[in-house]
């Protein structure tokens, strides 16, 4: 089964190649591209093409950043026992490593504690805090990261054994309050920087305790970490982001971060770093820890100052991409089993599946990947033995988990997260219940058009036009990622020098002709369907290609389809 046809969609006004750029300053091509990311009028083009670090604003913009601060200072004078307690995927180790720096440089000596997904929950469960008590001395302050928002029970009762809170976090924020911690610094809880991953958050907690009370620590060293974290968990590459994750980028190549390092060698990096190397190479990795139910190895790869330890630690990591990546074939093919046995691609709205043999660590990737492939809001539920099942959830563009969550909560035993991805908690005997009350929410809150699988493109190019000098030029967009999409290209009636190679996991990889210009291709998972007879109209992004030593452009197929009659 498949999902249906993408309908093509230009962005904008067609492109020219002979269009005089405006500023004069840039070629056509990259003012082109400028527009299609809709910068509001007045930008300027130097400081969007190349973001300065003077140009990060106030971080007390954010609300309760004051008295964050003062509480933090307060357990820096005091001597305070200090835990951080932070979440087990990418973002929340990195949260915590950052965390954890910044405390050190004024000298106090933090504990962590990372809860485990399967038995304790993603947050501040009763579970993995009743552990975290257990395993360390009592905290004066518990400063949770990349959670905490909506634990209005768990901060009351950690408040009345005589703990302190402070949230650093960037979820959103409960309907029915807030909790009653001494700080909530969550830019959803205001009007700036609502796009920050949890990462780039403690970024700014750093930044605004330094401009009260400065340390020997440089906090442009740390934005490899803000980087990474900020492209793994998906959040608009805009603003602040932006700016982070470009310089972060830039300096991970010398990164002085052991664990970072070991991890770009072990995943074949070389030479500098793209989002989608962190996409696709350092962050499956750093997950795949959470995954398997040993978040701590992660986070231990992120801290060591030892690099033999952190060379070890990196191959630990990859040994449960390995596992992470066999669990995921399995629970793909069975799911689609069962869309094959009932499911109408065409007229069911969406897809929520559940099995009690799947692995709950890797649902999420596994509804990321069927609601690609349908295009369909996705749910896939990890049931145990005791029939609770724990699920993810990824959307389309235009439907809401958190409201489709909110909506149904009569349904669910708890659920929240963002917009695009959401977790819940459910019994078995209610997934049929919720199911059809989320195909209502979605059937109700959107349009046909709006649910009709769409490919967006920048541009239509031929072979010709491309070459180093045009990657130089788009590259200059960078970081690409949510909210800044990597540039799509087409082009026209491209036929095959050579029959396609066959490579692992239903990879293709094409040497592609049109007219006199050839050009390297590979189509991730293009050998899971069968492809029409070329010519062919292509759809794809471009990416540098360095391999001993030498550059060349490749093109990253996004679809294939039999070629217009010109």
């Amino acid at each position: 089964m498949r999902a249906q046809n993408f309908q093509w969609i230009a962005r904008g006004e067609p492109f020219h190649n002979d269009t005089v750029g405006s500023s004069g300053s840039f070629p056509p091509i990259l003012e082109h591209l400028i527009r299609q990311r809709g910068l509001p009028l007045g930008t300027n083009l130097d400081d969007y093409l190349h973001p300065k670090l003077k140009n990060l604003a106030d971080p007390f913009l954010i609300p309760d950043m004051k008295p964050a601060v003062e509480r933090v200072l307060a357990a820096v004078d005091r001597g305070e026992e200090v835990c951080i307690y932070g979440d087990y995927d990418v973002d929340g180790v990195s949260s915590i490593t950052l965390m954890r720096r910044i405390l050190m440089s004024y000298g106090l000596t933090p504990r962590h504690f990372i809860p485990r997904r399967g038995p304790e929950g993603y947050g501040l469960s009763t579970a993995a805090l009743t552990r975290c008590m257990q395993e360390g001395a009592k905290p004066d302050l518990l400063i949770t990261v990349d959670c905490g928002t909506i634990s209005i029970k768990e901060v009351a009762a950690l408040r009345a054994d005589g703990i302190d809170v402070l949230i650093v976090d960037h979820n959103e924020p409960e309907l029915a309050g807030r909790p009653d911690c001494c700080a909530l610094v969550n830019p959803k809880c205001g009007d700036a920087f609502t796009y920050l991953c949890a990462a780039g958050v403690v970024f700014k907690l750093g930044h605004a305790l330094l401009k009260t009370r400065a340390t020997e620590l440089d906090l442009k060293e740390l934005l490899d970490l803000v980087a990474v974290a900020t492209i793994s968990d998906i959040v608009p590459m805009v603003g602040e982001n932006r700016i982070m994750v470009r310089h972060g980028l830039k300096s991970l190549s010398s990164t002085l971060n052991p664990g970072l390092r070991a991890l770009q060698e072990i995943s074949g990096m070389t030479g500098s770093t793209t989002s989608m190397d962190i996409g696709f190479r350092i962050g499956p990795r750093l997950n795949a820890a959470g995954r398997m139910d040993v978040p701590e190895d992660a986070l231990a790869t992120l801290i060591t100052d030892c690099r033999r330890h952190a060379q070890e630690l990196a191959q630990k990591l990859d040994a449960y991409n390995k596992q992470r990546q066999a669990h995921e074939g399995l629970i793909r093919r069975e799911a689609v089993e069962m869309l094959n046995c009932d499911f109408d691609s065409l007229n069911d709205p969406v897809i929520v599946l559940g099995s009690r043999t799947w692995h709950h660590g890797v649902v999420g990737i596994v509804a990321s990947r069927l609601m690609r492939q349908f295009h369909k809001p996705t749910f896939i539920i990890a049931i145990d033995e005791g029939g609770i099942g724990k699920g993810s959830g990824r959307s389309i563009e235009g439907i809401s988990l958190v409201d489709a969550i909110r909506a149904c909560q009569g349904d669910l035993i708890t659920g929240g997260g963002h917009a695009m991805a959401a977790g819940l908690s459910i019994h078995e005997d209610q997934l049929a219940e919720f199911r059809k009350h989320f195909s209502d929410y979605v059937l109700s809150h959107s349009s046909q058009e709006q649910r009709q699988p769409k490919l967006m493109y920048d541009a239509e190019i031929s072979f010709d036009q491309l070459s180093l000098e045009f990657l130089a030029s788009y590259e200059l967009l960078q970081p690409f990622g949510s909210g800044n999409p990597q540039p799509v290209f087409v082009s026209r009636q491209v036929g095959l020098s050579r029959s396609p190679l066959h490579m692992k996991n239903n990879h293709l990889r094409f040497m592609l002709r049109q007219g006199y210009h050839e050009q390297d291709a590979v189509f991730f998972g293009g050998g899971e369907h069968p492809l029409p007879n070329p010519p062919w109209d292509i759809a794809f992004t471009i990416d540098r290609n360095t391999f001993r030593g030498k550059t060349t452009l490749q093109l990253v197929i996004q679809d294939v389809r039999a070629a217009m009659i010109p």
